[in-house]
């Protein structure tokens, strides 16, 4: 193969897939890339046996097709350092030459064939989605998946396809997350499987225009999403996930609506007298509108009030975790709705047009 490259076309592949190759494993073939040149175009392929990633780099001039394998961190690192416009890429017998204006570097590679075969799309995708509208729905329940290696059903974000409506679900046990997605195109029956929170990660790197198309096809045990820049192949969580219908309030008879920067300031604040033996801050509600509160013994206490907070209901006080308060604000909208009902029920988080957060309360006796 040979080739001359765009250099910040090809750092934005090589940022997008070096985490993949696995930088800690018995076998460096896994970290590796593969670089194959055809078509003028550059795909650079990085496989960890679970996760696999073909990201298309189109802004070359192909003077010899092939492909070569070499190590991800070296060839990132070069690429990073250099400060060429272009760079020449040129493999012979496992060696990959690269060359800058005034640089020139030899990586000694492997065997091409010794490369695992990366699952790709077969057949017609299971439907189709805006990149936009699927990473914010990514963003706002990926946060909330479980990060335990016991409960591994879990430890991955539900995808449940019904009709042309994509919804997302993550939950650790103590808060659950809801949101969904607008598709394109949907063909099939309705579908459903857990994908892993490392794929998802992986989604939010690639630099994808929000508009773009995504094409999902999902089968028994694999999940391939693919667009015109990149293609990533991913094995599926295993297990049942939990019947998370159960675990939604239905009757919450408390609710106000806040503006989402007041509110998320508010419980900033309030938590800094929070301690990991308080436990968490207490929300107060009632005649004089909302009122977050926390102590720390030997430390002090914090009072805040929010603004603009009209609330005519009886009175509540019920305790949160407010980290668990915050991860959810960071992916709201403008405004929220707050519903509650009782210090040991769960309260509600609700933000047009579909995001749903259930946040289990703390005792702060």
């Amino acid at each position: 193969m040979k080739c001359i490259c765009d250099r910040l076309a090809l750092l934005e592949a090589l940022s997008a897939t070096g985490p993949i190759a696995a930088a800690r494993t018995p076998r460096p073939i896994l970290q590796c890339i593969r670089l194959t040149v055809e078509k003028d175009v550059l795909t650079i392929t990085a496989y960890d046996q679970e996760v696999g990633v073909r990201y298309r780099v189109r802004q070359i001039e192909m003077t010899r097709p092939g492909d070569t394998l070499v190590n991800a961190d070296r060839f990132l690192a070069i690429v990073r350092e250099s400060t060429d416009e272009t760079m020449s890429l040129e493999a012979a017998e496992d060696l990959l030459h690269i060359r800058g204006a005034d640089s020139h570097f030899e990586i000694i590679g492997q065997g091409v064939r010794e490369f695992p075969p990366v699952p790709d799309m077969e057949g017609d995708p299971s439907f189709s989605v805006k990149v936009g509208a699927l990473r914010l729905a990514v963003e706002q329940t990926l946060f909330a998946a479980a990060r335990e290696n016991t409960r591994y059903a879990i430890n991955g974000v539900l995808w449940e396809k019904k009709g042309k409506q994509l919804q997302l679900v993550a939950t650790d046990g103590r808060r659950l997350a809801m949101s969904r997605a607008s598709l394109e195109k949907a063909v099939g029956d309705d579908a459903q499987a857990i994908i892993p929170t490392k794929t998802l990660q992986l989604l939010g790197r690639l630099h994808f225009g929000a508009d773009e198309i995504l094409e999902v096809s999902l089968t028994a045990n694999q999940v391939v999403l693919r667009s015109e820049k990149a293609t990533i192949s991913s094995v599926l969580v295993e297990g049942h996930f939990p019947k998370y219908q159960d675990v939604v309030p239905r009757d919450q008879d408390k609710k106000v609506t806040l503006d989402t920067s007041g509110f998320l300031s508010a419980v900033k604040r309030a938590a800094l007298l929070a301690t990991v033996e308080s436990k968490g801050i207490k929300l107060s509600l009632g005649t004089d509108g909302m009122v977050f509160s926390s102590r720390a013994a030997e430390q002090g206490q914090a009072t805040v009030r929010l603004q603009g907070v009209e609330y005519s209901g009886p009175a509540l006080e019920i305790g949160f975790n407010p980290e668990f308060l915050l991860d959810a604000l960071k992916v709201c909208p403008d405004q929220v709705t707050f519903e509650l009902k009782e210090p040991t029920k769960p309260g509600i988080i609700r933000a047009e047009p579909s995001f749903q957060y259930v946040v289990m309360p703390v005792n702060l006796s």
